[in-house]
């Protein structure tokens, strides 16, 4: 196996990856794309609504005192992490996914909620939202740090995890303004649509088979024992 994985994602979560990934035998170098920063956001009612969405555990560790009052609605997470951080938070229903948001819409709609509370980022994916009301809270954004020099970090056969499709967009950026050489890299998306945005000329790339880190850890070891493409 490939020993050497190149962590993109902002803080809090990249030390948290950097652990499972130590944990699973890779030797993680952190380099955070972005910077997480909390924006003032007003609570609507949670009265007005039937359950909580959450798509990243940054909205749980990001919206602050905010959330107390949706406390005893259902939270849908998008995932295990988000859902323990949600948990941290004071939530106590938690129904957790594994296979991304439309997956999440979908169980919402079989469970019958439909006014939903969603604290997110200033940035979120498109999902199909159809049977479902949802208002939307901005709690924290992420904003591009000063380009760094890649090349300080890289290392051949190196693989590189890309949690987001802005974050491979900025990865394919610098690697074009830098003239990074790509072939000897290789790279794990967490998604199709992240995995489109990082451009071309990977050694070797793919993404994830379900859009979470074990999966994403899954496929880099997958990556690290298969030979590049020269």
């Amino acid at each position: 196996m490939t020993s050497d994985l190149l962590v993109l994602r902002p803080e809090p979560g990249a030390s948290h990856t950097a652990q499972r990934a130590r944990e699973a035998g890779w030797n993680p170098v952190l380099l955070p794309l972005f910077t997480l920063t909390s924006c003032p956001w007003t609570a609507p009612s949670a009265e007005s609504f039937d359950a909580v969405m959450m798509t990243s555990a940054n909205a749980a560790l990001f919206g602050g005192e905010g959330l107390t009052d949706f406390c005893d609605l259902p939270l849908y997470a998008v995932g295990t992490a988000t859902g323990v951080a949600a948990k941290e938070a004071g939530f106590v229903e938690i129904i957790a996914g594994s296979g991304g948001v439309a997956e999440l819409a979908d169980r919402m709609r079989g469970d019958g909620v439909a006014r939903i509370f969603h604290p997110a980022g200033a940035a979120t994916r498109p999902f199909d939202e159809s049977g479902l009301t949802i208002t939307r809270a901005t709690v924290y954004d992420a904003k591009r740090v000063p380009p760094p020099n890649l090349a300080a970090h890289l290392r051949p056969d190196m693989v590189i995890l890309v949690h987001s499709p802005r974050a491979a967009e900025y990865l394919d950026a610098l690697c074009t303004e830098q003239a990074v050489e790509r072939s000897a890299l290789r790279l794990v998306a967490i998604s199709a649509a992240a995995l489109e945005r990082a451009g071309t000329g990977w050694g070797m790339a793919m993404a994830a088979a379900q859009p979470n880190e074990p999966a994403m850890l899954a496929a880099a070891s997958a990556l690290g024992e298969s030979d590049p493409i020269r």
